[in-house]
């Protein structure tokens, strides 16, 4: 009854935890390498620090409590990429990019659309300042949304209103 009882245990704690870590890194992967984009600070911490921790836990777990070496050889191929992904991009530049951007000012709204705007953002780096940009964005949800390049002559388009809305997310005082 005990053997049972443990078998369904781990059963369980494998779902959650590699279901937790396929989910970081597929957030993950879209949000550094799409224009999709998380707004939700602690959606992207979870995601990214949730990579960082995740995949060698993941992996640890996956070689210990898969029975077959066939089943153990697929279940430690998702983690051992990520792993090697995390030392090709660097541990140091992931905890830096898991602060999301934050929008300082809204420039131009959509005439059609009230989820897309044309927005300045900021991004915290931590000791080193902040990054700047001005892009088109495409509100998926509170939590999502998905930015393109601002053209240099979106002035000239007719479906967007100019507007200069100070928001300032990051709460950084006017100088």
């Amino acid at each position: 009854m005990y053997y049972i009882y443990e078998m369904m245990k781990n059963k369980y704690i494998s779902r959650l935890l590699n279901g937790f870590f396929i989910l970081a890194v597929g957030l993950f992967l879209l949000d550094h390498l799409s224009s999709f984009d998380i707004k939700s600070q602690p959606i992207k911490s979870f995601v990214y620090f949730g990579v960082l921790v995740l995949a060698p836990l993941a992996l640890v777990w996956n070689l210990w409590n898969s029975k077959t070496p066939k089943r153990k050889i697929i279940s430690i191929i998702v983690p051992i990429l990520t792993i090697l992904g995390i030392l090709l991009i660097g541990p140091i530049k992931i905890i830096f990019s898991s602060s999301s951007w934050k929008t300082q000012k809204i420039l131009y709204q959509n005439e059609h659309s009230e989820f897309k705007k044309v927005e300045f953002q900021m991004q915290d780096v931590g000791a080193s300042g902040y990054n700047r940009r001005t892009v088109k964005v495409t509100y998926l949800t509170n939590f999502f949304m998905i930015i393109d390049p601002v053209e240099k002559d979106i002035d000239k388009h007719s479906e967007w209103i100019k507007i200069d809305k100070e928001i300032n997310e990051l709460g950084l005082k006017s100088q």
